[in-house]
């Protein structure tokens, strides 16, 4: 299935003009990305905001019309579609065109009206990526210099010494740092390959021939962005200072950082083997391991899956008698050192995620490390639709930002037909979108292609073996660590009022891999790595993303899913045209010796390598295309970074019975039923009816209130609680407004009862059966809870529930949480059947009397706790204000700030399409 590399004739021609471009969809591709394409701000226009509120045009326009489906969803006509999205076709109407320019004679950039978006028409390949370039710094200049340098980790001395911005960078330099050496050898192992490789070189190039050649009128004609002034880079009345020119090694860099973000999985290694270890610990190991499989639900029966007609796609499994174990000693595990020669306000801690230090920064500092999932998809099959045509509701949510580190594009030149998003700063081609007659979206697969491996220390100089130790055995040799450095120096500005200091960031790496942790095995010091399978082949995927915009690539299913096997990343990739629907799941999947699990830490030796592993490349043998999970035209498919089929093992915890896909997977299982036919409008209904859905009170609360009336609830406090809860079942367990912009929620009461009681539930359903030690580990797993408004960790006589470690005001929740853990045990102790059930009962010890007090007395100390107590405010938001504490805020990246949105579960760029005709 692999693509040929070899660019077809009209990669790389040069014809003089360039015909319109065909155009399928029939006016049904629409899509949505807020809050607007216009991520440019001057300085005045920063000061104008601050002072007055205004905007420049096109700076948050897309922001209300997104905002607003979260209350028009179900009235919603065919008609109103245009209401809540954009206009995704092809082309400028000659009546919209706001704009018209052309930098270089082989190229035009038309904006239209309605939203600014550029639409870039080149007669030559060179031009058309030298207009994408320029367009992209027209729209996003500042946000690209940001993220090449957070991809170096250098963001605090470009952006100010802010606690966030360190983490944030600290973060990033953990999971893939380079020399400016190795961001070159990427560029190089491409040249090296040719064929489509050579085209893509020559694509990048151009594209920062146009971004290089925007910033020196911009900066020449003062329309930089004024972010540049605030940060002291440029002298805002001498104009003294510069903007660094753009190379090739920056967008290997911010690669780095979208791979990193949304392309990699595993990892959890260190984490699930303290979970295993605290388990035998408390139950004995026989009955310890069998606590912890049931917990880590590798492969649950009852997870909901994207591929659900049988399928089968065994990777990652858990073998019977695993191999090469490496459990580290308890207690022995110290997380690695990072930073040294810290000087000045260097000094301060930087690694808490609290949410003060996540708002002093000009990115949350916990962007990386923060589990926080991604997007969605929902297709269904021609042969379930309104008129034989397939529909695809999907997109990416990669986070709400002002500006969006996504932009939207239209390219069209010789060799590149596509519409759509990408990120800004890699926007040579267009990377989830639509083509001529097909479109395509992705979510985060998170398959496990990351390893911890337990390697040994040693010394060359005969002196005792300690953890400090920097070198390693490697087969035999005892090999120094290479030593990764990156300086990084701020001084205080008038955006960032953080005194001057600096630090250098360190990272130890081995052959098998970078140091993240020391401690012991069996008493023998070892340095825990992790051995990523993109490492250094961050800017492998062009190929893949060159070939999704080549209308000679991509005309069909097949070859739609040969395209997407050339993205090295972790995605599930969906694609819909007139005829079809097809999904495939991408990766560097590596193959693994016999008997491993990958779930747990690994003995770095030779045995227990992955097939074929070159540590001088990073390669290794990976699984064959035919091993992806994949399909054509199955009924229909969903996904919300959910399991993707029987056998393919999840990557950590959390893929169980309850599971936000559930959301999805349910609503439209409602709509297919009884040969029922899927329209544009009802998908999407279905879509935004799971986005203001509460997974907890949809799909565990009915087993809290069985349990509850299994008796009658005399205590009045608990007995109001209880009757509020379920008149907000009845009324849907939705999270919305009593009418548009009211700022107050239908169910207000029960909905701030089920925020208080979550935490409290979790700790008093699993803490007395799982002891102090093991609830810790596991909540070390796996957070307890992700609330839209990111709080509610909760507290308790019986300890500190640990911090739930999501970003506030970040519209994504229910990803992760303990829905399944409880859900699971509750039907156990009702009697009820339960496929993979865990391995003992929790509630009560398992008797329904005793579980019943637990949820009786927790309910009632949730019902007493006062709005200001369950939502006790923030920088953006007064205690007590329920409403706010759930908005979605578009986090400033730069000067210009957006108004607050109700909350909705939703992906920030999203497409509706329906293609009439194909080619």
């Amino acid at each position: 299935m692999t693509a040929a590399l070899t660019a077809p004739a009209a990669a790389t021609a040069t014809a003089t003009t360039t015909a319109a471009a065909p155009d399928y969809c029939g006016g049904r591709c629409t899509d949505i990305l807020p809050p607007g394409e216009n991520g440019n701000a001057t300085l005045a226009e920063i000061l104008l905001n601050r002072m007055f509120g205004t905007r420049p045009a096109h700076t948050g326009d897309q922001l209300g019309p997104y905002a607003a489906l979260a209350s028009g969803y179900p009235g919603l006509t065919e008609a109103g579609l245009r209401g809540f999205f954009n206009d995704a076709s092809f082309g400028v109407p000659a009546d919209q065109v706001a704009s018209t320019a052309s930098p270089r004679p082989d190229v035009t950039i038309v904006r239209d009206k309605a939203t600014g978006v550029p639409h870039i028409t080149g007669t030559t390949r060179y031009g058309t990526e030298f207009g994408a370039g320029y367009a992209a710094a027209q729209d996003r200049l500042w946000v690209m210099d940001l993220f090449r340098h957070v991809g170096r980790g250098q963001l605090s001395g470009f952006a100010g010494g802010a606690a966030a911005n360190r983490q944030l960078e600290q973060s990033f330099w953990q999971a893939a740092p380079y020399t400016e050496a190795e961001l070159q050898q990427q560029i190089d192992a491409l040249a090296a390959r040719g064929g489509r490789a050579t085209q893509a070189l020559a694509d990048a190039n151009a594209y920062l021939d146009g971004i290089n050649q925007y910033a020196t009128e911009a900066y020449n004609g003062r329309t930089f962005p004024g972010e540049y002034d605030l940060t002291g880079h440029i002298d805002p009345i001498t104009n003294a200072g510069s903007i660094e020119p753009f190379k090739l090694t920056d967008l290997v860099a911010l690669a780095s950082v979208i791979g990193a973000l949304f392309g990699s999985g595993g990892g959890g290694e260190l984490a699930s083997a303290q979970v295993k270890s605290a388990a035998e610990a408390r139950y004995g190991k026989d009955a310890g391991d069998a606590v912890w499989r049931s917990l880590r639900e590798a492969d649950d029966p009852e997870a909901v899956r994207t591929l659900h007609d049988g399928q089968s796609f065994p990777y990652a499994t858990v073998p019977d008698d695993p191999q090469g174990q490496a459990l580290p000693d308890p207690g022995s595990v110290v997380p690695e050192r990072m930073v040294y020669d810290a000087t000045g306000s260097a000094n301060t801690a930087t690694t808490t995620t609290t949410a003060s230090t996540q708002a002093d920064g000009i990115l949350p500092g916990n962007l990386l490390t923060a589990k926080h999932g991604m997007s969605n998809a929902l297709l269904v099959s021609g042969a379930h639709t309104d008129d034989g045509h397939p529909v695809a509701v999907f997109g990416p949510q990669t986070g709400y930002f002002a500006p969006q580190l996504l932009m939207l594009e239209e390219l069209q030149g010789p060799g590149i037909s596509a519409r759509g998003a990408a990120f800004a700063g890699l926007s040579f081609y267009v990377q989830l979108g639509r083509g001529q007659d097909y479109a395509w979206s992705a979510t985060s697969a998170g398959q496990d292609i990351t390893d911890t491996y337990a390697v040994p220390l040693c010394t060359t100089d005969g002196s005792p073996v300690t953890t400090a130790a920097n070198s390693y055995l490697w087969h035999g040799s005892c090999l120094p660590f290479d030593r990764l450095e990156r300086k990084d120096a701020w001084s205080p500005t008038t955006a960032d009022s953080t005194p001057a200091g600096s630090y250098t960031l360190v990272m130890y790496r081995s052959d098998y891999g970078l140091v993240t942790a020391r401690g012991t095995v069996g008493g023998t010091p070892v340095a825990f790595t992790s051995l990523r399978s993109t490492y250094r082949h961050e800017a492998d995927s062009i190929i893949g993303f060159q070939e999704l915009n080549d209308p000679g690539a991509v005309h069909d299913a097949p070859s739609f899913q040969r395209a997407a096997q050339d993205i090295n990343y972790t995605f599930n990739w969906f694609y819909a045209d007139s005829r079809d629907i097809a999904y495939y799941n991408s990766g560097s999947n590596p193959v693994r010796a016999p008997g491993v699990d990958p779930g747990l830490p690994v003995l770095a030796q030779p045995a227990y390598e992955w097939a074929d592993f070159d540590p001088a490349t990073n390669t290794a043998r990976y699984t064959p295309p035919a091993e992806h999970p994949q399909s054509v035209n199955q009924d229909y498919y969903i996904s919300w970074n959910n399991k993707q089929a029987g056998g393919y093992t999840a990557a950590g915890f959390g893929n169980g019975s309850v599971h936000r896909a559930n959301l999805l997977d349910d609503r439209v299982k409602a709509l297919l039923q009884g040969g029922g036919k899927v329209s544009r409008v009802s998908l999407t209904q279905a879509m935004e009816g799971a986005a203001v859905a509460d997974l907890r009170a949809e799909d565990v609360l009915p087993d809290l209130i069985r349990v509850l009336r299994s008796a009658p609830v005399t205590d009045p406090t608990a007995a109001a609680a209880l009757q509020q809860l379920e008149a907000w079942l009845a009324d849907g367990g939705q999270r919305k407004e009593t009418s548009p912009g009211s700022h107050d929620y239908a169910d207000a009461t029960a909905i701030r009862v089920l925020d208080a009681w979550w935490p409290l539930l979790a700790d008093g359903v699993m803490r007395p059966g799982l002891g102090d030690q093991l609830f810790t580990s596991l909540t070390g797993a796996l957070q307890i809870n992700e609330s839209p408004s990111g709080g509610q960790s909760g507290a308790t006589g019986g300890g500190t529930v640990s911090a739930n470690e999501s970003i506030p005001h970040k519209g994504s929740a229910f990803q992760y949480g303990w829905w399944s853990y409880l859900d699971k045990d509750l039907r156990s102790v009702l009697g009820d059947p339960v496929a993979g059930p865990l391995a003992r009962p929790f509630c009560g010890g398992g008797d329904l009397m005793a579980c019943r007090n637990v949820l009786l007395t927790t309910l009632g100390q949730a019902a007493a706790q006062t709005p200001a107590q369950v939502y006790p405010g923030d920088a953006d938001c007064a205690a007590g204000d329920q409403w706010c504490a759930d908005t979605i805020i578009q986090r400033p990246l730069g000067g210009v700030t957006d108004d607050k949105t109700t909350w909705q579960n939703r992906p920030t760029y999203q497409q509706v399409v329906q293609f009439s005709s194909h080619r």
